[in-house]
């Protein structure tokens, strides 16, 4: 299980991160794009992908990591459910959420970064 206040750090850690309200939920945007949402009365995180990481990542544990129902699914938003993921998998999933949205300058220092 991954603490809402753990996933609050790990996606501040990110160069140019915004903390920011949406609807129910907490934002994290760069260059005002969001690349992730917290729900704290869930325990759940939507981040950002491409279809084909979409896959990779929800073939980790399709009952932790899954597209979210309906057309923003079908766009790469992710559910991740943080009382089942492990730490090291949503890492890596918020860093390429993050990478996929932020502009190539930021995205570039964390895609060699391991």
């Amino acid at each position: 299980m991954i603490k809402t206040e753990t996933v609050t750090e790990m996606a501040l850690s990110y160069e140019g991160v915004v903390e920011l309200p949406h609807f129910e939920k907490t934002s994290f945007r760069v260059n005002k794009k969001i690349f992730a949402t917290l729900d704290k009365k869930n325990n759940t995180a939507v981040l950002k992908f491409s279809k084909l990481e979409q896959s990779v990542f929800s073939a980790y544990d399709k009952l932790a990591i899954y597209p979210v129902p309906g057309k923003w699914g079908l766009q790469g938003f992710t559910m991740v459910d943080l009382k089942r993921v492990k730490k090291n998998v949503f890492k890596d999933a918020l860093k390429v959420s993050y990478c996929n949205v932020a502009p190539k300058k930021l995205s570039e220092k964390y895609q060699s970064a391991k």
